[in-house]
């Protein structure tokens, strides 16, 4: 399912990270790769907000739709 739909506060493994290679390698710098975990911390208007690597980051809904979990 996309991160989009994940619950709050729930820790996620990353099955697959899609989209063009720009935005594939965009969202691996900030540290969504495959096997790594995430956790939503707040949902709204559909972006998100998550822990990811031990930090904090806002991701668009846009951008959070091509991350699966």
């Amino acid at each position: 399912m996309p991160l989009t739909f994940a619950p709050i506060g729930e820790e996620n493994i990353i099955k697959k990270v899609g989209g063009s290679p720009e935005v594939r390698k965009f969202l691996e710098n900030l540290g969504f790769v495959t096997g790594g975990t995430v956790t939503v911390i707040s949902s709204i208007g559909g972006n998100v907000i998550v822990n990811v690597k031990d930090s904090r980051v806002a991701v668009s809904g846009e951008m959070a739709a091509k991350i699966m979990v």
